[in-house]
């Protein structure tokens, strides 16, 4: 049964990847360790959704089983999406496979059984392209791939061992406080350009006109505190792909340029006109941030 066979704990993310492996020609094939999980993602496309079921709640435990049953299959590729699960199981099963693993694509295809991934490098300063032949697991981040509903598809379940060495002991939710950035079509983004924290609300202002979300460089979330690291856009913080796309004093370093590359339409305020986010934009204004942005909102208010 060769194919492309996906897997990730999110749903979104899976009907994803199920589109990348439909548009690559392949059959697509999905995998989850739960039921509830295979009923949410069945109507993204996949010819077939798997149930690993067996006696662990660790996803990760499977990583044997999984390699087992994707050698067993035929699998041409196993592209995970990069959450931290994902890429614990993914590292796993590659190594249990002894195949070959491109980590955090930015970027793949999947052409006359070559896989084409590029990978950024040290801070997204590099982009290192890579082709591989054979068996290979690849994990990718969300928002690459635009999911599409379709016919539901066959679930099948499978019995699997799991390895209990590790076990769950006790498990804590996460409470997040910001809203999710990967999913906005607009982002207005807050940098170390803005004085004080009641300046926000001319952020917010301009956002509620735009029907934008708020977003932060990592120095206003982890060092002034004043937004939930949630809203931090960036390397090692949230990666946007939005329509639109403003920064507000926000110089450009390539840690956080990498997490905003990929938005349609970028724009820039800032009044250092040599700032590196003006490398990065589409469109640039050189001037105080607390001049020009009172006469955006404006101007948006009165075209609306």
């Amino acid at each position: 049964m060769a194919g492309i066979f996906i897997y990730s704990e999110k749903t979104d993310i899976a009907a994803e990847l199920i589109s990348f492996a439909k548009a690559s020609g392949q059959d697509a094939y999905a995998i989850t360790f739960e039921a509830e999980a295979a009923e949410a993602i069945r109507n993204y496309g996949a010819k077939k959704v798997f149930v690993l079921k067996g006696d662990s709640p660790i996803a990760e435990n499977y990583a044997k089983s999984l390699a087992a049953f994707l050698k067993n299959e035929s699998a041409n590729l196993f592209v995970v999406g990069a959450t931290a699960r994902g890429r614990d199981l993914a590292a796993r099963t590659a190594g249990y496979l002894g195949c070959g693993m491109v980590s955090d694509a930015s970027a793949i295809s999947y052409v006359d059984g070559t896989l084409l991934a590029d990978r950024m490098l040290y801070g997204g300063a590099v982009i290192q392209s890579e082709a591989l032949t054979g068996m290979v697991v690849v994990t990718i981040a969300a928002g690459k791939f635009t999911a599409a509903a379709a016919e539901s598809a066959e679930i099948v379940s499978v019995d699997v061992t799991a390895d209990n060495r590790v076990k769950l002991v006790n498990s804590t939710p996460i409470i997040k406080e910001g809203c999710d950035l990967r999913v906005a079509d607009k982002v207005v983004c807050v940098g170390m350009g803005m004085d004080k924290p009641e300046d926000l609300k001319m952020a917010e202002e301009l956002a509620s006109a735009l029907g934008a979300e708020i977003g932060c460089t990592r120095g206003i979330a982890e060092e002034r505190h004043w937004l939930p690291v949630e809203q931090y856009i960036g390397i090692s913080g949230a990666v946007v792909t939005p329509n639109l796309y403003i920064a507000m004093g926000v110089s450009g370093q390539v840690q956080h340029v990498v997490g905003v590359r990929e938005a349609k339409i970028i724009v820039a305020i800032d009044k250092n006109e040599k700032a590196p986010i003006f490398r990065a934009a589409d469109y640039g204004i050189v001037g105080d941030m607390y001049e020009i942005v009172p006469l955006l909102i404006k101007a948006i208010k009165t075209n609306k």
